[in-house]
């Protein structure tokens, strides 16, 4: 089956389960449906027609997942069998394996985080403990703060964003050394090293 929005043909898999009602999601620039057994495929393709506008959202998150980016640049991916280290050189991201892409923006990332970790923390007038960096993938949130045992966790997908947004959420964690709450002082301090972070908090969130 294939579905037509906005001019553009996208594949649709049909997988019919013992459920009562209709799931849609999209991964990989693919709809995917759950059905009940006895539904139709014209009953499919109505309710498709009316969740366009939730489809194209659907649609708009999964390409931005998808999106091959590094520092808020497009990059070609290029695998070299026999590469030594992954690097990124004039937009075009060189890895060892396509199936260890994490892996490879990690080792790319952990400097990069390191070094915006060290010169914000510098930047910083209040008396707050030099963190230990962690870098891992979450889903829901772009850093963390540990005050119990000094640490600040970014998350890897932050690579993919320019550095400006790197720093803002560097920046956000440290503060929460100062106030552990979201209270207006802890904001006053994200504005004093970040003036501009509620738009970049904005784009994050989007």
């Amino acid at each position: 089956m294939r579905y037509e929005i906005d001019g553009i043909f996208y594949d649709v898999k049909l997988q019919k389960k013992k459920i009562k009602n209709l799931y849609i999601r999209v991964k990989d620039n693919i709809i995917h449906i759950n059905v009940p057994f006895l539904i139709h495929d014209n009953e499919v393709f109505k309710v498709l027609d009316e969740n366009t506008s939730s489809l194209r959202g659907m649609i708009k998150r999964d390409s931005k997942q998808n999106d091959s980016l590094f520092l808020g640049q497009e990059v070609d991916i290029i695998v070299i069998s026999n590469l030594k280290y992954p690097e990124c050189i004039n937009n075009n991201l060189y890895i060892k394996d396509r199936n260890k892409l994490d892996e490879a923006y990690k080792y790319l990332a952990k400097p990069i985080f390191q070094e915006r970790l060290d010169y914000i923390y510098g930047l910083f007038e209040e008396k707050i403990p030099y963190p230990e960096l962690k870098i891992r993938k979450m889903t829901s949130r772009w850093g963390v703060c540990n005050r119990k045992n000094n640490s600040v966790t970014l998350n890897l997908e932050l690579i993919k964003w320019d550095i400006v947004y790197i720093d803002y959420v560097i920046i956000h964690e440290l503060s929460h050394f100062v106030y552990f709450d979201h209270s207006k002082s802890f904001w006053e301090t994200v504005s004093k090293y970040c003036p501009s972070y509620k738009i970049l908090r904005k784009n994050l969130r989007e």
